[in-house]
């Protein structure tokens, strides 16, 4: 992130008029000042425009990875600038969701416009009664399915990469890339 001078970017507050009358038709006083005034003319602007560049949906895109960090969101590159823009605007939330099946299910949409379904819950299991017998062991393994909607090919690699950020540390997951989506499913 870095702000340069803009060639031909005026200053609101030329330093040059705010000079004691002395100085006012002194030309080298003039020139030194307008100098001045190109390398501080974008920090004004900056500092101006503050509340833009801290709302992802409007920031300069070289403050993105900026926000990013303040939120937590690991900013990627290859992503089109619009969806970099959607995952820090959206990282509050998916936060709130992480290691869950909607959270999951969000991101993988967020991130590679796939639409999931998970399935299992990673080998936990419970009783809601006190004293009672516990239900039967749960299979041990999570099933995610994914399958297209914004693009025609699914990445399994970084599905599986997004799958491993996502779950808790101490569950296994299998990922299945479906064709197309399921009937029960479409619309969704």
């Amino acid at each position: 992130m870095s702000r340069a001078a803009v060639p031909g970017l005026p200053s609101r507050y030329p330093i040059g008029e705010q000079l004691p009358a002395l100085y006012a038709d002194d030309d080298f006083a003039q020139r030194f000042t307008a100098g001045l005034d190109t390398v501080l003319a974008p920090v004004f602007a900056t500092l101006d425009n503050l509340p833009a560049h801290l709302d992802p949906r409007v920031a300069p895109t070289d403050f993105l990875a900026w926000l990013a960090s303040w939120v937590g969101v690991a900013d990627d590159p290859r992503w089109a600038v619009e969806l970099r823009r959607e995952a820090v605007v959206r990282a509050v939330e998916l936060h709130r969701w992480r290691g869950t099946r909607r959270g999951l299910v969000e991101a993988l949409h967020l991130a590679l416009g796939v639409h999931a379904e998970v399935t299992g819950d990673g080998g936990a299991r419970w009783s809601s009664s006190a004293g009672a017998e516990l239900p039967p062991e749960p299979g041990a393994e999570t099933l995610v399915r994914v399958w297209p909607a914004r693009e025609a090919r699914v990445d399994v690699d970084r599905v599986r990469e997004i799958v491993r950020a996502m779950c808790p540390v101490h569950t296994a997951f299998r990922v299945e890339v479906l064709p197309a989506p399921p009937a029960d499913d479409e619309g969704r």
